[in-house]
Formats: C-alpha cells, structure tokens, sequence
C-alpha cells in the first residue's frame, strides 16, 4: 500500500512541479538569459515602464483568452476586437463626445462584439476556431473600410496624457491591467459562475450533467474576452496616441502564447490568473528584449510561433502522463 502511494508520488512528480512552477522558472530563465546578454535592456530605470506598459496590452488580451481556452475554445479575434474598438472610441472623441462616454461606448461595442462570437459558437454548434477567425477577417475588414486605411488621430489629449501617465512608480496601463486581473480572478474563484466555467472545460458532458447551462456560460466566456479585448484596446489607443486601422493584428498569437506559457491548459479546465499575468509579462519582455537587441520583428514571429509548440506540447505531455 506504501509502495503504491509512494509510485503514484513518483509517477506525477513532474507534472505537478511543471504546473505550479513551470511558469515561474520560464520567467526567471528569460532575465538570466536576458541579464547575461545586455541588462541595460532589461534592468534599467527607463526600461521597465516601458516593459510593463507594453506587457499591460498583452496581460488584458490574454485575459480575454484565458476564459475562452478555459472552456477547451479559442478566440482568435482578440486583437481585431481591440483593434475596432480603439478605432471607435478615437471617432467618437474626434467628433466630439466626451472621453468618459465615447470609451464606455467602445466597451459596449466590446462586449457586444463577444457576444456575436459566443452566440454564433452556439446557434452553428461549430468550434470558437472557425468561428473567430471568421469575426476576426470582419472584423478587421471593418476597420480598413470605416477609416479608408488611414489612422485616426486629433482626440483630446487629456485621454493620451492619462494613458502615459503614472500612479506612483506604475504606469496607468499596468494599473489597468492589474485591475482587470484582480477582477478576472475574483469571478474565477470566488463566484459560482466562475466555477462552472472551470467545469464546463474540464468535462463539458459531465458539467451539463450537472446542471450547468453550457450555452449561457459559453456566452459569458466570449463576452468577458471581448471586454478585455476592448480594454486593451482602449489601452493601445493610449499608447499609440492614434488608432491604426491595422491595430492589434497579429497580438492574437500573443494572448494564445502567453495563456499557454502561463499555465492554461490547452484542453481545458485548467489555468489561474496570476500565471495570465506571468505570461503576459513574459511576452512583454521577449518583445522588449529582441527589441534592445536589434533582432528584426520578423524573428519575434518565429519565437512566439515556436513558444507556442513548445508550451502546448508541454501541456500535453502532462495531461497525458499524470
């Protein structure tokens, strides 16, 4: 009996350490190897904000992604959802609305945007894959068309300075962030909507068995990414201080990879927020860094595309060797 339970110890040793510390020891890797190559890119007073600032778009999108992965999906829109969204906040500001309501606008249409995306997994029964990839090409095609592809720009600039502004020693962007993600992990945790959503990844049968109403909490899923979505959004129009008609394109590959690298389990029903937020910081630096280093943006796509493979074969070698 001993023997037994000692085994089963020895047989899960590895995945337990890689999902309580994998994420943990990818970080602190990433600043050795950093700090070894140039640390002035990384460890210096005028480095950081600016590390966390870029970080703060990645951490919201990829909370946005964390619930639809959550639920064994994907939304491969979240970039495009930004995107739209800062484009619609900055014509709003432009035409005169105030900074207050033409944000709390976009937000709306964020949500309203998730919504299209978990009522359409719903009604076709086919896989958030297709169907967000779909929204995403419309999505971006809606930009390009409502801008004639040229940026929007000529917004009060109360809204760029507050976005580049400071509480303390953190930028506005990360307080943001971390606002949304206190959030993100109270309903996770602290809610039974949250709870449900976990269930409904890890057995999607067995959950409806249950009495979970898969349909509604799908619908929630999508929603609160396409919130997050538009909050980064929102951020990125800060940062930027214009809204691009091609903004956001590509940061979808961002979430995935830093929702993956921050111990959401591909499968589902697996994942916690604070290594969402690891994983956000994470690829922030990678981008910083190769940055500093002069490396071309094109190498960024291959290293993310290569964290990708790597992190979900990860993920699956220990859901199946447990």
């Amino acid at each position: 009996m001993t023997n037994n339970i000692k085994s089963n110890k020895n047989n899960v040793t590895f995945s337990v350490l890689w999902q309580k510390y994998g994420t943990i020891c990818i970080f602190l890797l990433l600043l050795v190897v950093l700090a070894i190559a140039k640390p002035s890119a990384i460890f210096s007073r005028s480095s950081i904000p600016q590390i966390l600032k870029q970080s703060s778009v990645n951490i919201l999108l990829t909370l946005g992604e964390f619930f639809a992965i959550l639920i064994a999906g994907i939304d491969l829109s979240v970039g495009a959802i930004a995107g739209l969204v800062g484009i619609i906040s900055a014509k709003l500001m432009v035409a005169g609305m105030s900074v207050g309501l033409a944000l709390f606008i976009g937000l709306l249409a964020s949500a309203f945007f998730g919504f299209v995306n978990g009522w359409l997994v719903n009604s076709t029964g086919l896989h958030p894959f297709i169907i967000t990839i779909g929204t995403q090409s419309i999505f971006q095609g809606i930009m390009l068309v409502s801008t004639n592809s040229r940026n929007v720009f000529g917004f009060p600039v109360s809204f760029s300075n507050f976005m580049s502004g400071s509480l303390g020693f953190l930028p506005v962007p990360v307080i943001i962030a971390l606002v949304a993600a206190v959030f993100c992990w109270f309903f996770t945790t602290k809610t039974k909507c949250g709870r449900n959503i976990y269930a409904l990844g890890g057995n999607k049968e067995a959950a409806w068995f249950s009495g979970v109403n898969v349909k509604l909490h799908t619908l929630i899923v999508f929603i609160i990414s396409g919130l997050c979505s538009g909050i980064a959004g929102i951020v990125l129009l800060g940062r930027l201080g214009a809204a691009a008609p091609t903004a956001g394109t590509g940061y979808e590959t961002y979430a995935i990879a830093a929702s993956i690298i921050g111990g959401t389990s591909f499968f589902g029903g697996k994942g916690k927020i604070f290594g969402i937020v690891i994983g956000g910081l994470i690829i922030g630096i990678i981008n910083y860094g190769m940055t500093a280093l002069t490396i071309p943006s094109s190498y960024q796509k291959i290293v993310m595309g290569a964290l990708i493979i790597i992190s979900v074969t990860i993920d699956h070698f220990v859901s199946t060797n447990k």
